[in-house]
């Protein structure tokens, strides 16, 4: 269901296959033009009674939305259609759950989980309504059930937060090592289902999982990366698989994977791998250029790497396999590659050692010596 609000999903395509990857079979779409989203029923009476009729028609059990409800939204709309609905946002957390392996990454998708559900409380539950109390009654007397889940909810997202800030303290710790070692650290960002895994394990000669599919891995994975010009340098390599980015990313999310895209903010590289055979990759790119703002990681350098040229038609291959593209107003590196085919990882590995090159000559130009301010330098 969407709204006709201005972004390049007109035709559902993205939700459509972010239902899929949660397990889910769509049967119908529907889409609504407003000018603004109706306070009670996100779509207006008219529409919901079409929506029924629809569900109704196809046998659909559960309405998703291509926006985020408002808990009160999502109410109404139970009421109306007589049937469970949800939005993008619970989609989006649902696949994460789905696919966090490492104690991070859950710990992250629970902190996730309970912060929207905070918010849900209200939802469809009546029995949060009543009220309990007495004496020898946990809560007071006359508390709500309501305000008791509220209250054991905001407990368990503290107890989270502390075992997230005591894994961001293990990943501190890792990465001062790296500097220790002076390593030269690269991070792997861009839209979900770029292709990022499959170039990591291209790059790297890995098996991280990697598959045709939204969201395939959520958990970062860190390799050394062997660059045989770069040896020259002393420095060593490491490439960092992070986890895909969406068009509105649930703001949840970005706050409890902060740890994670750390990695990202952190990076003395950033390789933004971009689908070039999807016709929205302009989208895709401002949508993760954004979520790079937001973390932090607006100014790490970047080379972009337009990955999947093996899929492109034969009128739109690219005139050379290495050029600029301007990105937030600068010209940064791009790099046409297919990482199923190997197509064009050596230019890529070539602007790694440029990349390390010029970062270790940086680094070995001596600093200028204070002069005291009484002094006049001659």
């Amino acid at each position: 269901m969407d709204l006709g609000l201005p972004h390049f999903d007109a035709e559902l395509e993205e939700l459509g296959l972010l239902a899929q990857t949660a397990g889910l079979e769509p049967v119908a779409r529907i889409t609504c033009k407003r000018r603004a989203p109706d306070a009670a029923l996100f779509v207006g009476s008219g529409k919901a009674d079409e929506i029924k009729a629809l569900a109704e028609q196809t046998g659909a059990t559960e309405i998703l939305f291509d926006q985020s409800l408002s808990p009160a939204q999502q109410r109404n709309l139970e009421r109306h259609l007589g049937l469970p609905v949800n939005d993008r946002t619970l989609l989006i957390l649902e696949i994460f759950a789905q696919r966090a392996r490492s104690h991070e990454g859950k710990l992250q998708v629970e902190l996730a989980r309970l912060q929207y559900l905070s918010t849900r409380l209200v939802r469809r539950w009546s029995h949060l309504e009543r009220q309990t109390g007495g004496a020898g009654v946990r809560g007071g007397p006359g508390e709500k059930q309501i305000e008791l889940d509220r209250r054991m909810i905001d407990e368990s997202i503290k107890r989270t937060r502390e075992r997230l800030v005591k894994v961001k303290r293990q990943r501190q710790t890792q990465r001062r090592q790296r500097e220790r070692r002076d390593t030269f650290n690269v991070s792997l960002v861009g839209y979900t289902n770029a292709g990022k895994s499959t170039l990591f394990n291209a790059l790297v000669k890995a098996r991280a999982y990697a598959a045709n599919q939204l969201f395939a891995t959520l958990d970062t994975t860190t390799r050394q990366l062997y660059l045989a010009d770069a040896g020259e340098s002393g420095r060593s390599v490491s490439l960092s698989d992070t986890v895909g980015f969406i068009r509105d990313l649930p703001h949840g999310l970005i706050d409890a994977f902060q740890a994670t895209l750390q990695e990202a903010t952190d990076a003395d590289l950033l390789l933004h791998v971009v689908d070039a055979a999807n016709p929205h990759y302009p989208e895709q790119i401002e949508q993760v250029q954004r979520v790079l703002e937001e973390i932090g990681a607006a100014n790490v350098p970047q080379v972009l790497v337009f990955n999947k040229v093996d899929m492109l038609d034969a009128g739109h291959t690219p005139a050379a396999p290495r050029d600029t593209f301007e990105l937030e107003g600068v010209q940064v590196p791009r790099v046409f590659v297919s990482a199923q085919t190997s197509a064009g990882l050596p230019l890529l590995r070539a602007e790694l050692v440029r990349a390390v090159t010029q970062d270790s000559a940086a680094k070995a130009v001596p600093a200028p010596e204070n002069v005291p301010a009484h002094e006049t330098p001659v």
